[in-house]
């Protein structure tokens, strides 16, 4: 059977335009990023929490490093994902495999300990590893014979990524925060598991898609822009092994130094007056260079051009991302210490209904797609259908115990002592509203659901700019973001431990950002698959996801920071360093516009 036929009988049971098997990709991932981006929101603030509240009371630039080093280390496990998904054992294969790990992550965590929660990131970060990299590349696959629908198909599975990540940090937020961590871990974990059991059940509906290891063969066709095959020697090898060895000690030894207050440190030593930590980052960073750069020579003109621009960009999007990523990190932090987050009044009222609207309607929204679905494939996969009913059942009910809770608490639903016992809520004397900390984090997703749109037409129309350009405001409105928390801050006092900024300065924070990822993220990794030739972009996907995990880590360092900072010029402080920084590199993004367009040869 052709593959045209293939694809086309993957079209013959659709759902709003597409592939069925679209949408079983779409839930699975849904539940893979709800529990991803639910657990990460509660995290740092896990971390830092007095141990009389279930926390483990670190300090918050330990904490810092810890996330650091675990955002970082997902990044870096989606190369380990890819080889094994593309040589050994398949797409289908791999994303099991990671959905597995994860529920286990998950539920590890679920017990607190201190051996259960390291195990449990263990977990999380090869889990990551096998099933990020490998849910689009099953897309892609359904796709080859009708690419001119891939990018709907990537719009919709977008949607269900932010989806996922809306509810996540909602709903793991609210119950890790109010009722206790383990139950906002342990939640991450069902829905987990939910997702695996939904894709192992329906995996026939992808044929032999993502089944065996695809042997892709090198047409000599693409040789002929003058390059000629440049496989990587031994000695290349050996010098990647060093990098990888010292780059993975280096995020390990980091937050396991503080953790242990100095009585581990695998880089306890001094060289020519350098500490091992440096030394370990100088050599591995000057070995990554000497053979980035040697094997850009090796290459045609014109494929070298465009590969440096490649690398002009992942060098912003490291600063974007440690900039942008203290989402999880200081900003939660600083929501739940610094911000006002009790409401009263008309206030309350006003957030309740905002709130109600933002949980409700998203989730009608998913439930009329998985009608769809259902209508389908109903008759074919009834168990995996069931399995993802009844999901969301928990879902709806998690939500509305939610919003009765807050309604409850606020002094506007009235409830018996009977219905209090049986929604497990306690009886209140004084009727406000407590903001969840974590709850800023949802806005991200809100914004780009919202925002998406607005911006595809943008770069779709004649007032497309440049990638130059599109980094620049990118990174002006990260900068922006950070003025306007920097503002809010203003009147806090150096060594301040509570205050009480407005809430409006963080939802702009979240505003700022969301359009700034969106002149970013997605033009970053578009720019790289029209830049990069075809038998070189694993490679080149290779580098940029290391240039995403050094701004994850980046981020944790300016996490580590921020309270020595906080005490000695006060918090305002730090967020105008974060903006100067941003706003530095706009006006390097555009300096380099010329040169950078020259190297893209008329790449658009």
């Amino acid at each position: 059977m052709s593959d045209s036929t293939v694809s086309n009988d993957f079209f013959k049971s659709n759902v709003i335009g597409h592939p069925a098997g679209l949408f079983v990709l779409f839930f699975t991932e849904m539940w893979e990023r709800f529990s991803f981006y639910g657990m990460r929101s509660l995290l740092v603030l896990f971390f830092m929490a007095p141990i009389v509240n279930g926390g483990w009371e670190w300090e918050q630039a330990t904490a810092s490093s810890l996330f650091g080093t675990y955002v970082g280390l997902v990044y870096l496990s989606t190369m380990m994902g890819g080889y094994f998904a593309d040589k050994k054992i398949g797409f289908r294969w791999a994303v099991v495999l990671g959905a597995t790990l994860m529920t286990l992550g998950h539920f590890s965590m679920a017990f607190e300990t201190q051996f259960s929660i390291y195990l449990g990131l263990i977990l999380l970060v090869f889990g990551n590893g096998f099933f990020k990299p490998n849910m689009t590349s099953m897309i892609s696959e359904l796709y080859k014979e009708r690419p001119e629908k891939k990018d709907g198909a990537y719009t919709i599975f977008y949607m269900g990524v932010n989806a996922g990540a809306f509810f996540g940090i909602l709903l793991c937020g609210y119950l890790g925060e109010k009722v206790g961590w383990g139950y906002g871990f342990g939640l991450a974990g069902i829905f987990m598991f939910f997702g695996t059991l939904q894709f192992w059940l329906s995996q026939n509906i992808f044929g032999d898609v993502g089944l065996k290891p695809i042997q892709k063969k090198v047409d000599e066709a693409v040789l002929n822009d003058g390059d000629k095959r440049n496989p990587f020697p031994t000695w290349q090898l050996v010098i990647i092994g060093i990098c990888v060895t010292l780059a993975m000690g280096w995020l390990i030894n980091s937050p396991m130094t503080k953790i242990s207050k100095g009585a581990y440190n695998i880089f306890n030593f001094e060289l020519f007056g350098y500490t091992g930590n440096t030394v370990a980052i100088l050599t591995g960073l000057f070995l990554f260079l000497f053979l980035l750069i040697y094997r850009l020579l090796q290459y045609s003109k014109v494929t070298r051009d465009k590969l440096i621009a490649v690398t002009f960009f992942a060098f912003i999007t490291i600063f974007f991302w440690a900039i942008f990523e203290q989402s999880p990190n200081s900003l939660t932090v600083f929501a739940e210490k610094y911000t006002n987050r009790v409401l009263t009044g008309n206030s309350s009222l006003i957030f309740l209904i905002i709130n109600s609207m933002m949980t409700l309607i998203p989730l009608i929204i998913i439930n009329w797609v998985m009608y769809k679905l259902f209508k389908e494939t109903f008759k074919t996969y009834a168990v995996a259908n069931l399995i993802l009913s009844f999901s969301f059942l928990i879902i709806w009910a998690i939500a509305l115990w939610m919003l009765a809770k807050d309604y409850y608490t606020a002094g506007y639903l009235s409830l018996s002592d009977g219905m209090l016992n049986l929604l497990k809520i306690d009886k209140v004397t004084t009727p406000l509203t407590e903001v969840p900390a974590t709850w800023f984090s949802t806005l991200n997703s809100l914004f780009i659901i919202s925002l998406a749109p607005l911006f595809s037409k943008v770069w779709e129309s004649k007032y497309n700019p440049n990638a130059n350009v599109k980094y620049a405001l990118g990174m002006i409105l990260l900068g922006l973001g950070m003025v306007a928390v920097a503002f809010g801050s203003d009147g806090i006092a150096p060594g301040a431990t509570t205050a009480s900024v407005s809430m409006i300065w963080l939802i702009l924070v979240y505003l700022f950002h969301t359009m700034g990822e969106l002149c970013i993220s997605p033009v970053g990794l578009s720019y790289v698959s029209k830049l990069v030739p075809g038998r070189m972009i694993a490679f080149m996907f290779g580098v940029w996801y290391l240039a995403v995990a050094i701004g994850m880590k980046g981020a944790g360092i300016f996490g580590e920071n921020v309270q020595e900072i906080a005490d000695e010029k006060g918090i305002s402080y730090f967020f105008w360093m974060l903006a100067i920084v941003s706003f530095a590199l706009a006006i390097f993004a555009v300096a380099f516009r010329p040169i950078i367009k020259k190297l893209m040869h008329d790449v658009k």
